[in-house]
């Protein structure tokens, strides 16, 4: 199968997952790309990582994706195949959801989504965590910095870089990860 048709087809089947917001899909996300195409653990931590830190959408990340794997052509199918299933099906959806108004099954079916998304997108957190803790270093530099943006109004931005910064210090004099 064409590299290009490959892709199409796995973010195609992302996108469509992506209850939640794409957060919910980075498990898979990240257990497809490691057996399709090989693209390891510490390498989708480095481009996730630039999606949180880049202005715009995190999910932009993706494109990176297609870029690593199949050049400028793959950014294109990856952007199309992640991005525009998603979009018209929230079309179609949120039309539907205008004609059926307040009723009951409405609210019942919003009541069943809320703790999916909530489960689906603390697995992509999950995921992410697993592959950036390796030790005693950055997990001590997790929860200074969970800490420090849940205590302070400083941008997280801010903190993640100073993160980042003092962790590339410390692992340095350390030799510790």
């Amino acid at each position: 199968m064409s590299v290009l048709i490959q892709l199409l087809l796995t973010f195609g089947m992302l996108s469509l997952l992506a209850v939640g917001g794409g957060t919910a899909v980075l498990p898979e996300m990240q257990t497809v790309l490691n057996s399709q195409f090989h693209i390891d653990h510490l390498t989708f931590l480095h481009i996730y990582s630039i999606g949180q830190l880049a202005p715009g959408p995190n999910m932009l990340m993706v494109l990176v994706f297609g870029v690593q794997i199949a050049g400028a052509l793959g950014a294109a199918v990856v952007m199309a195949a992640f991005f525009l299933p998603s979009s018209f099906l929230c079309l179609l959806i949120g039309r539907l959801w205008d004609r059926i108004g307040e009723t009951p099954w409405r609210r019942c079916v919003q009541n069943a989504l809320e703790p999916i998304s909530i489960g689906l997108m603390a697995s992509g957190v999950y995921a992410v965590a697993g592959s950036a803790i390796a030790g005693p270093v950055t997990s001590l530099l997790g929860v200074l910095t969970l800490g420090v943006i849940l205590a302070t109004r400083i941008n997280p931005v801010f903190v993640i870089l100073g993160g980042g910064v003092a962790g590339a210090g410390l692992m340095a004099i350390t030799h510790l990860h």
